[in-house]
């Protein structure tokens, strides 16, 4: 009796396809995985700086180009990596077939530029791999049930992987990129950042929320809702053997833990403080007619304070002009801001660690001008220029000088 192989998903980032040389890496890599038995679904982002290149082209052009006309663009990199990928497999002695977004059944909402995944129908997928290819599908890419081409912004490479695996019920999904898995901290700011063997699925999302360079947040949500594991690993290491957490970080439920513990320090700078007077669905209206997404919304009293994103706000000054013509003096966006936060289960569980985080900041020059919290994270909104020094203190209070506990 036959059994069917196990799935497997791999995605390689951006960095790991650079060049051609890179990209043959990647494809030896790929094929070594065939090898041991598997079924490969392999997601690509675009080589290098390509998408940086494509935006910078199109600001030269257009300083406030269309959406629409951006995500058809943008989307040409992914179908660059898919091709030669697919292209390399082959000279490897490998069959494989390269596959856009919308041709892997990537269905997303009509958004340009930040799109969402709605559905994943990977009918020509599984057909393909029943037939025994390499399927090389273009991250970051889908198609709106208009028909249209649209990204998944930051990160979106990572959503289209962990949501095919989840369609494909696949046994993992491995993230590759040139770090071998999830730090503490940005090692390039902490030298002391230390890689995390295990997160779990809120830990996660909470970190990439709070701007830390990990996985997307809309990915884990899809791998939390399947169940399905995500191994977070360089592309120069090994293939994921009995124990993954030993040379990368896997993501999955419930990690072994103690709540209470500090897992990572993230941070994000160019966040804009929305602070408007009157009716909240007014402005939400309106931002969500400008295609604004923000985060951290509070409204009361007659007051809505929003935290947003500069790198969401896509033609800030025309956003800035609808505000003041609809809100006039009723509205303020403060500037010059960074979010810094603390991410772990079960650390709200009293106001010691915002106490102790507070503390932190203000001795090196970082007062906080505001507070949030979640059931897995605590966010500092400090002056922009501090940030750095911001996530070393938090690093050193909570993550290095963390205590053991004793029997």
């Amino acid at each position: 009796m036959l059994y069917p192989m196990a799935v497997i998903v791999q995605k390689y980032g951006g960095s790991s396809v650079a060049d051609v040389k890179k990209l043959q890496q990647v494809a030896e890599r790929v094929m070594r995985t065939r090898q041991q038995g598997h079924d490969v679904v392999v997601v690509v982002s675009a080589m290098g700086d390509t998408t940086d290149e494509l935006l910078g082209m199109a600001k030269q052009v257009s300083p406030n180009p269309a959406r629409r006309e951006l995500d058809m663009l943008l989307s040409a990199g992914e179908r660059i990596s898919m091709a030669l990928l697919s292209m390399a497999i082959r000279e490897l002695g490998g069959d494989a077939i390269s596959f856009t977004g919308s041709q892997s059944g990537i269905i997303t909402n009509d958004r340009h530029v930040d799109a969402r995944i709605i559905e994943v129908r990977p009918f020509r997928v599984q057909d393909e791999l029943a037939r025994g290819k390499i399927v090389v599908i273009a991250g970051f890419q889908g198609v709106s049930y208009k028909k249209e081409v649209t990204t998944l912004g930051r990160g979106g490479s990572d959503t289209t992987a962990v949501a095919m695996a989840a369609a494909l019920d696949a046994e993992f999904c491995e993230i590759c990129s040139d770090v071998d898995g999830v730090y503490s901290a940005d090692p390039r700011v902490v030298p002391a950042a230390r890689r995390i063997a295990t997160l779990s699925y809120e830990e996660t999302q909470e970190m990439a929320e709070a701007g830390a360079k990990v996985l997307n947040a809309q990915a884990v949500e899809f791998a939390k809702e399947k169940g399905i594991a995500i191994y977070a690993r360089a592309t120069r290491g090994p293939l994921p053997g009995p124990d993954p957490s030993s040379d990368g970080t896997v993501v999955r439920k419930s990690p072994p833990r103690m709540p209470g513990t500090v897992v990572g320090v993230a941070s994000e700078k160019d966040v804009l403080i929305l602070d408007a007077e009157g009716p909240a669905a007014d402005l939400l209206a309106l931002l969500d007619e400008r295609g604004v997404s923000g985060k951290q919304l509070h409204v009361y009293a007659g007051r809505t304070t929003l935290a947003l994103s500069r790198e969401n706000l896509h033609n800030e000054a025309q956003v800035r002009e609808a505000l003041t013509a609809t809100l006039g003096s009723r509205v303020r966006l403060g500037d010059g801001l960074a979010a810094v936060s603390v991410v772990g289960a079960g650390i709200n569980a009293t106001y010691a660690n915002v106490r102790a985080g507070s503390e932190v900041l203000s001795a090196v020059g970082a007062t906080p001008s505001g507070i949030s919290t979640s059931s897995f994270r605590i966010t500092w909104m400090i002056p922009t220029n501090r940030t750095e020094d911001a996530v070393r203190a938090l690093h050193g209070r909570f993550i290095e000088a963390e205590q053991p506990l004793l029997p």
